[in-house]
């Protein structure tokens, strides 16, 4: 069985998060995997990494960085002032991919919203993405509300 690590994210991990945001038929589209990276990848990456309620982690497989995913905690006030966990480009590497890699992450994410006590975990995936649905209803997620979203260019 395969141990993998999971870590906060670094600046030095960036190139390889863009490659695995790149390397799929929707972010190929929306992703600049160019070298030097755009200067928003770094800007962004600072944001989120001194926000205390985002974590960008890495999934690390014998000291290569594997997979990647989002976490933003959020604080509502509804369900008595509790909080959600947000989890956003859920990616493992293509070469990496078949191996249960992606379902270890999800039960790691579901663990770790657990211990920071919050009271939902919540996702979207792309309507573009029918392995993906079918892979987060597996895992017991619940389509249960139509999602919206404003785009601005």
């Amino acid at each position: 069985m395969e141990k993998i690590q999971f870590r906060k994210a670094k600046s030095d991990d960036l190139p390889r998060i863009i490659a695995m945001l790149a390397d799929d038929i929707l972010g190929a589209k929306r992703e600049q995997n160019i070298s030097p990276l755009p200067q928003s990848y770094v800007k962004a990456f600072q944001t989120i990494d001194s926000d205390p309620n985002q974590e960008l982690m890495v999934v690390v497989l014998d000291g290569i960085v594997i997979g990647t995913f989002q976490l933003t905690f959020i604080q509502y006030l509804n369900y008595c002032g509790s909080s959600r966990m947000m989890i956003e480009s859920v990616r493992i590497s293509s070469e990496f991919r078949g191996r249960g890699l992606g379902e270890k992450v999800m039960q790691w994410t579901m663990n770790h919203a657990r211990q920071r006590g919050v009271r939902m975990l919540q996702l979207t995936s792309d309507k573009q993405r029918p392995e993906a649905i079918k892979f987060y209803e597996r895992l017991g997620f619940v389509a249960s509300h139509e999602g919206f979203k404003l785009h601005f260019q």
